[in-house]
């Protein structure tokens, strides 16, 4: 019985363009990884914040002093940074005493752009990961078949075919494969995952977006206004 195929040595000894698609594997698969890692943190603290930001939101509380205790933060991200550009919005309309129907679209227009950026910044690394899911198994696969005809060839050019000769190259062409799904099926699963996850956020702040447009849509029918001119700027309403 021939010694047992050492997967250390069947790489090393591996042609030189199947020991290239190896090292682009091995590389994805840590990439994905870091991706994985990273975005199962950005999405966990997105939602925390979201959470906190609803609560203080719902505690009853004015929303020019929200607006206010927010101003001054410099990283405001979530339905925050979305709930201060839409009463931006609305506090510089007011200030120009539009019209009631003028102030709650230009109002909606900055939720819904609010909205789209932070949902980029939130699904940042989604498209790597679905390219790594889907292209892996294929680059596995063209090192597996490079391999395996170049086992073929070898074993044209010896006298007495055996097992013994070919089994070598296949099992070094099959690791490829095998490279391919290990850097595939983690990306795969991770990507479903976190779109289902960022997908409820989305709808979470989405539906934020329409319960503030009807408050404000209800305090334009109240002649005073919801915070004195005096209290704020114009340079705190403009340059979103």
């Amino acid at each position: 019985m021939p010694e047992s195929l050492n997967i250390v040595d069947l790489i090393t000894q591996a042609s030189l363009l199947v020991q290239i698609v190896m090292a682009l594997l091995l590389l994805a698969s840590l990439l994905s990884w870091v991706i994985i890692f990273r975005m199962s943190a950005r999405l966990g603290t997105a939602k925390n914040f979201d959470q906190q930001f609803e609560t203080w939101f719902w505690s009853g509380e004015d929303l020019a002093k929200l607006y206010q205790g927010i101003q001054g933060s410099p990283d405001r991200q979530g339905l925050e940074q979305i709930f201060y550009v839409g009463f931006s919005e609305y506090l510089r309309m007011h200030k120009k005493r539009q019209p009631k129907d003028d102030i709650i679209d230009g109002v909606e227009r900055k939720l819904r752009v609010g909205l789209g950026r932070q949902q980029q910044l939130l699904e940042s690394g989604l498209t790597t990961l679905a390219s790594i899911g889907s292209v892996a198994p294929y680059i596995g696969l063209f090192g597996t078949v490079w391999g395996i005809m170049n086992a073929f060839l070898g074993l044209s050019q010896t006298e007495q075919a055996t097992l013994a000769s070919v089994a070598p190259g296949i099992a070094e062409a099959l690791i490829a494969t095998a490279m391919g799904l290990f850097a595939a099926i983690p990306a795969v699963l991770a990507y479903n995952h976190f779109t289902a996850k960022s997908s409820r956020i989305y709808d979470s702040r989405a539906l934020f977006c329409d319960e503030m447009t009807g408050m404000l849509q209800r305090e334009t029918s109240v002649q005073a206004p919801i915070i004195k001119e005096t209290q704020v700027n114009a340079g705190q309403v403009t340059g979103l």
